[in-house]
């Protein structure tokens, strides 16, 4: 799924980034409040982890404003504001989540798979579509009882086909939730991973799980009649 960092300070901001990315999640990152109000008006993400004390505009002033915009990302606040004031201010203008620092790094990625959970209204982390069986907190995929083994990358396109199982998933789509802003991936990568997850979760003696649903995308699960 596809992030938006926003942190001022730069040690986090790129541990941070590098940590997010490495457990398959494509991340945007500044550490310019007005810089990030723009990459939040200008792509659909699924989580936007927040500072609140920012150059350029403060957090809760980017809150402010993508809210009476009406958009609905999932906004998870990360800050050294501690207080319970502080803590009801930011819930009250329309975040979601409120973390402060120090955290713990593997919490941050718990409270950020919950909120993707929100997003794709199911609650339980273990998606099934027929014997394919993922688990969304450990990033970990079965079928037929056998685990696959799957790079980040391929995890991810996974993961999104799954939380839309029966829906069909256009090629860009997949690009705006799966690749950074300024991915140098080239226009047919998309088909490419598509064609190295087929290999991987397909079986000779049955039916496809990944159908290409012509000239509108991929569906995971039964294809339509």
């Amino acid at each position: 799924m596809r992030l938006l960092l926003v942190e001022d300070y730069r040690p986090l901001r790129e541990s941070l980034t590098k940590g997010l990315r490495e457990t398959g999640f494509a991340v945007d990152s500044t550490g310019d409040g007005a810089e990030g109000l723009w990459y939040a008006r200008s792509n659909d993400y699924d989580v936007i982890i927040l500072d609140l004390m920012l150059p350029g505009l403060d957090g809760l002033s980017i809150i402010k404003k993508l809210r009476a915009e009406g958009r609905q990302s999932h906004v998870l606040i990360l800050t050294a504001k501690d207080t319970v004031d502080d803590r009801i201010t930011g819930l009250d203008l329309g975040a979601d989540d409120y973390m402060v620092k120090p955290f713990a790094f593997q919490e941050l990625l718990a409270r950020v798979r919950a909120l993707l959970r929100r997003s794709y209204r199911t609650k339980n982390p273990l998606l099934e579509v027929g014997d394919l069986r993922i688990d969304l907190a450990v990033q970990r995929v079965w079928r037929d009882g056998a685990e696959i083994g799957l790079t980040p990358r391929e995890y991810a396109l996974l993961e999104y086909l799954a939380v839309r199982a029966g829906q069909v998933v256009s090629r860009t789509d997949i690009w705006e939730h799966v690749y950074e802003f300024n991915s140098s991936a080239s226009s047919n990568v998309v088909d490419v991973y598509i064609g190295y997850l087929r290999k991987k979760i397909d079986r000779p003696d049955r039916s496809p799980l990944i159908n290409t649903i012509r000239g509108r995308g991929y569906m995971l699960g039964a294809e339509p009649c």
